[in-house]
C-alpha cells in the first residue's frame, strides 16, 4: 500500500507516450501535429534573476560552513507541525535528498538533482515522495536566509549529506553548482501508465516480454523511485524483487556492491510510516486545497504526526539506533530469520522471529516502548540473492569498509548528473577524480590567430571532403546532452571505444578524418589537441562552404579542450551514448515507434538548442551533403557543398508537389514535368508541414535573408560545438 492519490483511476499523471506529445485537446483536433514545446520549456520569461546572475559567484559569497553549521542545529531542534522521529530529521532529508538525486537514469540523462525539480509537479506529488514536501518546508528558515546564494538543489543534498555526517558517517565530499529550474521539466518521460502505482499488467505497463523494463525507465511503477517495497506488483518474493533490484539499480549507473552499499545505508537510518489508516490521508500537493499552502498528504482526521504518521504505508525501523550511523543493518537482517506481516496500514512488510529485546529500535515519542523493527522486500533481496548475499556479509564483517563503500555510492548517487568536476562548487569538494565524472585532461587555451590560420591552410591543402570534417565534427560534439552533462567534443573520445565503432560515427569515414588530423597535428608541432582540431577542421570547412556561397566568414573557435585517454574512459557507461537515430544527419539506425521527427526533437532538446537553431542546422547541414554515408535525402540543392539557403527555397516552393514512396520516403515532383526532382524524409518534410517549423523555414527561404541564414548557422553550430565547454559559460 502507498500514499493515496486523488481519483487515481480516472487522471493520467503525465502526459504518456512520446517525450513530444501534445497537449489533450489539442490530441483531440489534430493527433499528428508536432509539439515544440519541450525545446523552450525554460524561457528566461520563467526565470526571476536578471540576465547577468551568476549562480557560481553567487555561491562563492556563502559562507558554507554557517551553512553546515545551520543544517547540523536543524537536525535535532524538532518543530511542533511536523516533529522528529526520535527529535532528529536526519532520515526525513536523508529521502528527500536520495529521492531527489534517486529519480537519474543512464539511458537519456535525465532527472536527477541537479535541477531543485523535486519541488514541481509530477514529482512533488509522487506517492514516492509522501511527505517530502514538510522536508523541504523545514528547510525553508534556511534558504530563506541565504537566499540566491544557496539554490533549493544544492540545500537539498546538502542537507542529506549533513543528516549523515550529524549521525556519525563520514561523507565523501560535497559539490554545489545545481542551478534550480523554475518551472517543471516537461521533457522527461516518466512512463506510459494511466494511474499511479499501475501494477505490471495494466493499460500502458513499462513491461514486456519475461519483465523486461522500457527504455529509459528506471522505476519499477509510475510514482515510485525504485521498487515496489512490498515485492513485485505487492506481492513479497525477495528473488523477484532481486531482480528489479539489479534492473534499477544499474540504470542509475550503480554495481552490485554499490546497491547493497546503498540499500544498507539508506536503512541504517530513519523509519518508515505506516501506523495508522490510509484511508484518512488527504490529496497529494498538486490536488489539495488552497488553505494546505502546497502541503499535500494532510490527515485532518486524526493524530497524524509522531508514531501515527502515514506516509507508505509500511511501519517501522530497519535499525536498533535509527539516529545513528553503525552497522546494525547487517546484524538484524543476518543473524534473525524474518517472516511476513502486515502493517496497520495494511501494506507488506517483514519482521524478525523471537528477536531480543535489547535489538528492538524504541518508539519515536515514548522510548520506554520497544518496537519490532522491519525489512522491506528489497532488504529481503539483499539476504536471498546469493550475489547480494555475499556482498552484505562482507559489509558485516568489515564496517569501515562498508562506510567507505556507501560514502562513495552516496556521493556519486547525488553527483552523478551535476556533469564535469570543472562545474563543483565549493570546498568540500573531493580532490580525486572518478571515473564516472568522465574525466578530461587540461590543455592550454592559448593559441594564436597565426597557428589557427597555419593548421586551416594545412586542412585546406590536405583535401579532405568537407562533407567529411563536417560530420565528424558534428559527431564528436552530438554526444553532449545537457540532461546530465555527458558527452561532447572535449575529450575527443570519439577516437576511443567504443564511439570510434559507432555505426553512426562511420567507422570507415572516421579513420581516415582522423588519421588526416593526427599527420596535420604532427607536421605543423603546434599544441593543439585532437579535441579541438576536430572543431577546428569542422569550422574551416564551414568557412570554405560559406565562401563558396559568397560570404567570407570566421567560424568562432575556443581553444582549451583536452584529450582523454583509455585509462580515462569507462567505456561500458558511454554505450548509452551511442546515436541510434540523428536527424541532423539524416539517419536512423531502425524503425522506431515514434516518428522520426520526434526522435530529432528528443536530440534537438538534449543538445540545448531551439526550434530555430534547429531549423537553420538541417537545412544547412543537408546542403552541405553531411548525410549519413553521402546520401541524398533532403539535398534539396543543385549546388552541394556550399552553405546556402537552398533547402529552404526548394522546400517551400510550390514548383513541387511531394509524393510518399514507401516507409520513410517522399519524392519532390516537378509539377510540370512530372520528372523526380529529389528525395526527402519525415524529417525534411516536417519543416514544410508543420506550421510553426514552416514560419521559420519561410524566413531563411527569402531572398532577403541569404546572409542571415549563413550567420545564424554558424551560432547554432557553434553553440552546439561548444556546448560541453563549461568554462566559457
Amino acid at each position: 500500500m502507498k500514499m493515496s492519490q486523488s481519483d487515481p483511476a480516472s487522471k493520467c499523471p503525465v502526459l504518456h507516450g512520446a517525450n513530444t506529445q501534445i497537449e489533450p485537446q489539442q490530441l483531440v483536433w489534430w493527433p499528428k501535429t508536432l509539439n515544440l514545446d519541450i525545446l523552450h520549456q525554460h524561457d528566461t520569461k520563467t526565470n526571476p534573476f536578471q540576465s547577468d546572475f551568476s549562480y557560481p559567484e553567487a555561491f562563492a559569497d556563502l559562507d558554507f560552513e554557517a551553512v553546515k553549521s545551520d543544517l547540523i542545529a536543524l537536525m535535532t531542534t524538532s518543530q511542533n507541525w511536523w516533529p522528529a522521529d526520535w527529535g532528529h530529521y536526519g532520515g526525513l532529508m536523508i529521502r528527500m535528498a536520495w529521492h531527489s538525486a534517486g529519480t537519474y537514469r543512464i539511458a537519456d540523462g535525465r532527472g536527477g538533482a541537479s535541477r531543485g525539480n523535486q519541488r514541481f509537479a509530477p514529482l512533488n506529488s509522487w506517492p514516492d515522495n509522501g511527505n517530502l514536501d514538510k522536508a523541504r518546508r523545514l528547510l525553508w528558515p534556511i534558504k530563506k536566509k541565504y537566499g540566491d546564494s544557496l539554490s533549493w538543489a544544492d540545500l537539498i543534498i546538502l542537507a542529506g549529506n549533513m543528516a549523515y555526517e550529524s549521525m556519525g558517517l563520514k561523507t565523501f565530499g560535497f559539490a554545489g553548482g545545481r542551478e534550480d529550474i523554475w518551472h517543471p521539466e516537461k521533457d522527461i518521460y516518466w512512463g506510459a501508465e494511466k494511474e499511479w502505482l499501475a501494477e505490471s499488467d495494466s493499460e500502458g505497463s513499462r513491461y514486456s516480454g519475461e519483465r523486461d523494463l522500457e527504455n529509459p525507465l528506471a522505476a519499477v511503477m509510475m510514482g515510485l523511485i525504485y521498487v515496489n517495497p512490498e515485492g513485485v506488483d505487492g506481492k513479497p518474493d525477495p528473488i523477484k524483487t532481486a531482480h528489479d533490484v539489479r534492473v534499477t539499480f544499474a540504470r542509475m549507473a550503480m554495481n552490485d556492491e554499490e546497491t547493497v552499499a546503498l540499500t544498507a545505508g539508506g536503512h541504517t537510518v530513519g523509519k518508515a510510516h505506516g501506523n495508522n489508516s490510509m484511508e484518512h490521508v488527504g490529496p497529494e500537493p498538486e490536488a489539495a486545497e488552497v488553505e494546505d499552502q502546497g502541503l499535500g498528504w494532510l490527515n485532518k482526521t486524526t493524530r497524524s504526526v509522531g508514531r501515527d504518521t502515514l506516509t507508505s504505508g509500511i511501519e517501522g525501523a530497519w535499525t536498533t539506533h535509527p539516529t545513528q550511523w553503525d552497522n546494525g543493518y547487517f546484524h538484524l537482517l543476518l543473524n534473525y530469520d524474518w517472516w511476513t506481516t502486515k502493517s496497520p496500514a495494511g501494506a507488506w512488510q517483514w519482521e524478525p522471529v523471537n528477536i531480543k529485546e535489547e535489538d528492538k529500535p524504541v518508539d519515536v515519542e515514548d522510548p520506554s516502548i520497544r518496537c519490532n523493527p522491519i525489512m522491506t522486500d528489497a532488504d529481503m533481496a539483499m539476504k536471498f540473492d546469493p550475489e547480494y548475499r555475499k556482498i552484505a556479509e562482507r559489509f558485516y564483517n568489515d564496517p569501515a569498509y562498508f562506510s567507505e563503500v556507501f560514502a562513495r555510492a552516496w556521493f556519486k548517487l547525488t553527483h552523478r548528473d551535476l556533469g564535469p568536476k570543472s562545474r563543483y562548487l565549493g570546498p568540500d569538494v573531493p580532490s580525486e577524480d572518478l571515473i564516472w565524472q568522465d574525466p578530461v585532461p587540461a590543455h592550454p587555451t592559448h593559441i594564436t590567430d597565426s597557428q589557427i590560420a597555419t593548421l586551416k591552410t594545412a586542412i585546406y591543402q590536405r583535401d579532405i571532403p568537407t562533407a567529411d570534417l563536417i560530420a565528424t565534427a558534428w559527431d564528436s560534439a552530438r554526444t553532449f546532452r545537457g540532461s546530465d552533462r555527458r558527452g561532447g567534443a572535449n575529450g575527443a573520445r570519439i577516437r576511443l571505444a567504443p564511439q570510434l565503432n559507432w555505426q553512426g560515427n562511420e567507422p570507415e569515414r572516421l579513420a581516415r578524418v582522423l588519421a588526416a588530423l593526427e599527420a596535420i597535428k604532427a607536421e605543423q608541432g603546434i599544441d593543439i589537441s585532437i579535441a579541438d582540431l576536430i572543431v577546428l577542421a569542422g569550422s574551416a570547412a564551414i568557412e570554405k562552404a560559406a565562401k563558396a556561397a559568397g560570404f567570407e566568414v570566421q567560424v568562432p573557435f575556443s581553444a582549451g579542450r583536452g584529450d582523454a585517454t583509455d585509462a580515462m574512459t569507462d567505456a561500458e557507461s558511454f554505450d548509452v551514448l551511442e546515436p541510434l537515430h540523428d536527424g541532423y544527419r539524416n539517419w536512423l539506425k531502425a524503425d522506431y515507434t515514434v516518428t522520426a521527427e520526434e526522435l530529432m526533437l528528443e536530440r534537438t532538446q538534449l543538445l540545448g538548442l531551439s526550434a530555430v537553431e534547429m531549423t537553420v542546422l538541417v537545412g544547412g547541414m543537408r546542403v552541405l551533403d553531411t548525410n549519413y554515408n553521402h546520401a541524398q535525402h533532403g539535398v534539396f540543392t543543385n549546388n552541394v557543398g556550399v552553405l546556402s539557403n537552398d533547402f529552404f527555397v526548394h522546400l517551400t516552393s510550390m514548383e513541387y508537389s511531394w509524393e510518399p514512396k514507401g516507409n520513410n520516403l517522399y519524392h519532390l515532383v516537378e509539377r510540370e514535368t512530372g520528372a523526380v526532382k529529389w528525395t526527402a524524409t519525415r524529417v525534411d518534410l516536417v519543416f514544410g508541414s508543420n506550421s510553426i517549423l514552416r514560419s521559420y523555414a519561410e524566413h531563411y527561404a527569402q531572398d532577403t535573408n541569404k546572409a542571415k541564414f549563413v550567420e545564424d548557422f554558424i551560432a547554432a553550430w557553434v553553440k552546439v560545438m561548444n556546448a560541453d565547454r563549461f568554462d566559457l559559460k
